[in-house]
C-alpha cells in the first residue's frame, strides 16, 4: 500500500466536505486501498476527535467522494460518504452510521434531562435537535416567568396529573418538587416560592438556567448537533435530515423526546406520530391542553378586547380555578382558563363566578335592596360592585337579567357559551401521545433499546409547574432506564 502522493480532485473534495472540514486536523497521506471489488483511493488523516475513528479513506465513486473506515468490531467494517449520506458499497459493508453509545432525539427539557443521566452513567451521548438551537419552548416558557414546579405536598402534586400510568407517577415521585428545586440550585440558580406555591428562579428567566445546564452537559462530554430532523428508522439505524443531506446515526440505546403537537414554530409539531404509527407504535390522538377557549362575541364586546377579568372563579365539571382571564377577539385566555380547559374540551359545561370574593350570603343581601330607580348599569356597578368588563359579560351572557335571588345566583354561576378550544398549535401543551401499553416502562415494546420521555407520552397536567416537572422527571427516568438497558 502506497502512502503519500495526491488524489487530485477527490482529495480536494474531501478537504472541503462536512467531515473533512469539521473532523480532520491534517491530511497525512493518500494512496490505494484494496476495498471492495475495484479498490478505492484513500486518505489517512489526524482527527480533531480522535475518540471517534482512527483513519478515513476517501473514495471517488462516480461523482461522489466517500469516506471509508476499515474499522473492525462488533459492527463490522464501516463506510460513510463525505456528505454524510449512508452508502452500501460492493463489499457489503454497513454504510457507515455515526456510532454513539446513546442518542437523544430532541433538545428540550426531557431530552436534556435524559442526556444528563446517560452522561453521568459514563455513556457517550449525542443530542440531535431539529431546530437551530436547543430548548426553544423552554425559553418561551420563561418569558413570563419560568415556573419550575409547585411547592406542595407530593400526594397533592401527583393528583394534578391525568392519564399518566403508575410508571409515570413513580417517575414524578422520584424527581418531584423538592428534587427540581435542588437541581435548579445546583445549577447556580437562586429560587423562590410565590404566594400560590409556584417556584421560580429569582431572575424569572429561563436563559441563565439553560446556559448553566448546557455548560454542565458539555462538561460531561455530551455532544449537541442542531438542524437534525429525525425522518425514519433504517433497521436499527436512525436517519436524520440535515442541511448537508441525510445522515445516519447508530446507537446502543436512544431516548426520544420530541414533544407534543403545539407551538410548531418552536419545534413541537407532532410529526413523529405518523412515523410511530407506521412502525406499529400505538399513539393516542393529540388534543389541546392548557388552551384558550373560543367564544362567539357580539359586537359590543369589542370595546373590552385585551381587558383582564379579575378575581373570578371558573368552574367546569369537577374542576375549579380562581384567578383572572383576558378577553380576546376570539375568546378568553389566561391561567384560570387553562386550568379548566381540559374539562371543557372533554364536554363539561362551564360557568364563571363574577364576584368570587363575595359570599353567597353577602351577595344575597346586596340584591335584596332592589334596583329602585337606578339604571341597570348603575345598579350592577354600585349595588353589586361589578367591574365594567364583568358587567359587560353579565349583559353578554345573562340577558334578560332576572331580579333578586335569581340575579345573585346568575352572578355567582354565569354560564359561559364556549364554542370550543383554541387551535391545537395555540395550546401550551397537548394530551395524547404514545400509549402506556405500547411500552415496557419507558421503552417501546416493538423497538427494544428505544425509550420515550416528555410530552411524547400520553399524560396531561395543568400549568403551575406540573408540566415542566413531568418532563424533567420522565426524561430522567427514561435516561436511567436507557443507561441500565442491555440487549440480549
Amino acid at each position: 500500500m502506497e502512502v503519500g502522493g495526491t488524489l487530485g480532485d477527490p482529495l480536494d473534495k474531501f478537504r472541503q466536505s462536512r467531515v473533512g472540514a469539521q473532523s480532520v486536523d491534517r491530511v497525512i497521506g493518500a494512496g490505494k486501498l484494496g476495498f471492495g471489488k475495484r479498490g478505492v483511493d484513500f486518505v489517512v488523516a489526524d482527527l480533531v476527535e480522535p475518540h471517534r475513528w482512527t483513519t478515513f479513506a476517501a473514495a471517488k465513486t462516480g461523482n461522489e467522494v466517500m469516506l471509508a473506515l476499515p474499522r473492525m468490531g462488533r459492527d463490522g467494517p464501516v463506510a460513510e460518504r463525505a456528505d454524510g449520506i449512508a452508502h452500501e458499497d460492493e463489499s457489503g459493508m454497513n454504510a457507515g452510521a455515526d456510532k454513539w453509545d446513546a442518542l437523544v432525539v430532541g433538545g428540550g427539557p426531557a431530552g436534556l434531562a435524559a442526556a444528563e443521566v446517560l452522561a453521568e452513567a459514563g455513556r457517550r451521548v449525542l443530542v440531535a435537535e431539529a431546530m437551530p438551537s436547543l430548548g426553544r419552548k423552554f425559553l418561551m416558557a420563561g418569558k413570563s416567568g419560568l415556573n419550575l414546579t409547585k411547592d406542595e405536598p407530593l400526594d397533592r402534586f401527583l393528583a394534578r396529573y391525568s392519564d399518566g400510568s403508575g410508571v409515570f407517577l413513580e417517575a414524578v415521585r422520584a424527581f418531584g418538587p423538592e428534587a427540581v428545586k435542588v437541581w435548579a440550585e445546583g445549577l447556580g440558580q437562586e429560587i423562590f416560592t410565590g404566594s400560590t406555591g409556584r417556584v421560580f428562579p429569582t431572575v424569572m428567566k429561563a436563559s441563565p438556567l439553560l446556559r448553566a445546564w448546557l455548560a454542565r452537559l458539555d462538561g460531561l462530554g455530551v455532544r449537541f448537533e442542531t438542524r437534525m430532523r429525525w425522518v425514519s428508522w433504517d433497521g436499527a439505524d436512525w436517519i436524520f435530515d440535515t442541511p448537508s443531506g441525510p445522515r445516519v446515526i447508530a446507537a446502543d440505546v436512544a431516548v426520544m423526546a420530541l414533544g407534543g403537537a403545539s407551538w410548531q414554530r418552536l419545534g413541537s409539531d407532532g410529526g413523529w406520530a405518523a412515523l410511530f404509527a407506521e412502525a406499529g407504535v400505538d399513539v393516542a390522538p393529540f388534543k389541546p391542553s392548557n388552551v384558550g377557549l373560543r367564544i362567539a362575541w357580539s359586537d359590543h364586546m369589542a370595546a373590552h378586547f385585551g381587558e383582564p377579568v379579575k378575581a373570578v372563579r371558573l368552574k367546569a365539571g369537577d374542576v375549579e380555578s380562581r384567578g383572572e382571564c383576558v378577553i380576546t377577539p376570539n375568546g378568553i385566555e389566561g391561567g384560570g382558563v387553562y386550568e379548566v380547559s381540559m374539562a371543557v374540551r372533554d364536554g363539561a359545561p362551564m360557568a364563571v363566578d363574577l364576584l368570587s370574593d363575595v359570599s353567597d350570603a353577602g351577595l344575597a343581601m346586596r340584591v335584596a335592596k332592589g334596583r329602585g330607580k337606578a339604571s341597570v348599569s348603575n345598579y350592577l356597578r354600585k349595588s353589586l360592585g361589578l367591574s365594567p368588563v364583568a358587567r359587560a359579560l353579565l349583559m353578554e351572557w345573562g340577558r334578560p337579567l332576572p331580579q333578586g335571588e335569581d340575579l345573585a345566583r346568575l352572578v355567582k354561576a354565569l354560564p359561559v357559551p364556549v364554542v370550543g378550544p383554541m387551535p391545537m398549535d395555540q395550546a401550551i401543551s397537548t394530551g395524547g401521545g404514545v400509549r402506556w401499553d405500547a411500552m415496557d416502562g419507558f421503552m417501546l415494546k416493538n423497538r427494544p433499546g428505544v425509550f420515550v420521555a416528555g410530552e411524547m407520552l400520553d399524560w396531561e397536567a395543568p400549568t403551575g409547574g406540573y408540566l415542566l416537572t413531568g418532563c424533567l422527571a420522565t426524561g430522567r427516568a427514561a435516561g436511567e432506564a436507557a443507561a441500565a438497558w442491555r440487549s440480549d
